[in-house]
């Protein structure tokens, strides 16, 4: 029977770790349904992107209250979690405390940093849930943020809430018992934190304490194997993705759009211009721009499903400031959510992709992607770099292109722009007459 608490931990891990691997298949799969792309260049100029605002949060303290709360839960979340590896070598070996005899003092002092930054956690999250139930701050109020949105931001944190008290709750009932010198049970000289709360179970039996201690334990490790799936479902899926989204990021200067090198190619060889393979017919090209998700790119896709929800684009977006619908919050929401509903639709031997829906008209309007202003606010407000900007502008180039369902004023300048090489309607050749005019009047 001794070996039965291993035998569970085992099946336990084993089925956590199944259930994650099949998840991380699924998502895999969907982020590939876009387009291929290749962003390998600039390796050293990615490397340092990712470890500045990735790893090292830089936009997130443009607004420092928020940043510092989410830099204790962040390092928290890295740090503490270094303490699972010695719970799952635990766990596997029926041993309790496994490095503690050979670090010793440093054991301790780590302990006790695991500790703080445990109530660092902790009390960040509650400063949190104030401020999306109470204080209502304005973005997370937003019309895409009710239901499942909202829930989900709360669970997250009311989750590592309970994971950071039963670390708290194991510590104190661990070291009470190792002071009685109940066996198996370590002494570590004293804990800062948990020692806080050691009076709340003082009084008890060296059975209760046990039970409470081993039921932590317990809670903690399967707690975190179950955060680690929920995870995937969540919004926070960005704990993990932040750093592949970040090195993918397009380092190309801002506001320079994307041309479509097959159309280029085409114009060019009708003018007689050079083009970058004079020797091949340019490529078929199979749609201009994007109307569902596979027509997007798959770092397009990665970003949707990297957003946090945090709301820092919409907040920054002046479309959205003024009352419009656009928000580029919900357009990587949208995107996230039809590539889960196409991925759910394959694994049950649906039709995918061709089942009567789109990404444009079903999830996102006409309306909201002609209030964009191509501004780029979205994207340098986005703590992990996601481009909302370049799925709008594919969108409108579809829209513009493939169903001519633009304004009637932007069909006016698109054809002056063709005709008169500018939005203004009026002949090339008479660009320059007011600068004559100018020079005239000086003359006299």
């Amino acid at each position: 029977m001794s070996f039965l608490p291993q035998l569970v931990f085992l099946i336990i891990l084993a089925a956590a770790s199944w259930f994650l691997s099949k998840r991380v298949k699924f998502l895999r799969r969907n982020i590939l349904l876009g387009k291929k792309i290749t962003r390998n260049d600039q390796a050293e100029a990615r490397w340092k992107t990712m470890l500045l605002v990735a790893f090292g949060q830089q936009k997130m303290f443009k607004r420092i209250i928020p940043a510092f709360l989410h830099l204790f839960i962040y390092v928290g979340f890295v740090v503490i979690n270094l303490e699972v590896l010695e719970f799952i070598l635990d766990g596997i070996l029926g041993t309790h405390r496994l490095f503690a005899p050979f670090l010793g003092g440093a054991y301790v002092a780590a302990m006790n940093f695991f500790e703080f930054l445990a109530v660092a956690v902790l009390v960040s999250c509650v400063v949190f849930l104030i401020r999306r139930n109470i204080i209502k701050v304005p973005r997370f109020t937003k019309p895409e943020m009710k239901g499942w949105p909202a829930l989900d931001g709360n669970l997250i944190l009311i989750i590592e809430i309970i994971l950071m008290i039963a670390i708290l709750t194991m510590n104190a009932t661990d070291q009470i018992l190792a002071e009685r010198g109940v066996e198996h049970y370590l002494a570590l000289g004293g804990l800062a934190f948990s020692g806080m709360i050691r009076p709340l179970f003082e009084g008890m039996s060296d059975g209760s304490l046990i039970f409470i201690e081993r039921f932590a334990w317990w809670f903690h490790i399967v707690g975190i194997l179950a955060f680690a799936i929920y995870v995937t479902y969540s919004k926070h899926l960005h704990i993990f993705l932040a750093f592949p989204n970040t090195w993918y990021s397009n380092l190309q200067p801002k506001g320079e759009m994307v041309n479509m090198p097959e159309v280029t190619n085409e114009v060019n060889m009708m003018l007689g211009i050079p083009t970058d393979s004079p020797a091949e017919p340019p490529a078929e090209i199979g749609r201009f721009g994007a109307k569902d998700i596979n027509d997007l790119s798959w770092v397009n896709i990665l970003n949707a499903y990297s957003c946090t929800e945090c709301g820092r684009c919409t907040s920054e977006c002046p479309a959205n400031l003024t009352g419009k619908k656009l928000s580029p919050r919900k357009i990587m929401m949208d995107v996230r959510d039809r590539a889960e509903e196409v991925g759910k639709s394959l694994d049950t031997g649906g039709k995918g992709l061709e089942d009567g829906k789109s990404l444009l008209g079903d999830y996102i309007t006409k309306e909201e992607l002609n209030a964009c202003t191509s501004c780029n606010a979205c994207v340098e407000a986005c703590p992990v770099n996601i481009d909302p900007l370049s799925i709008i502008l594919q969108m409108r180039r579809y829209v513009a292109m493939e169903e001519s369902g633009t304004p009637a004023q932007w069909n006016a300048m698109f054809q002056n722009m063709e005709t008169s090489f500018s939005p203004w309607k009026f002949s090339p050749a008479d660009r320059f007459n007011w600068a004559e005019k100018v020079k005239n009047e000086e003359s006299q």
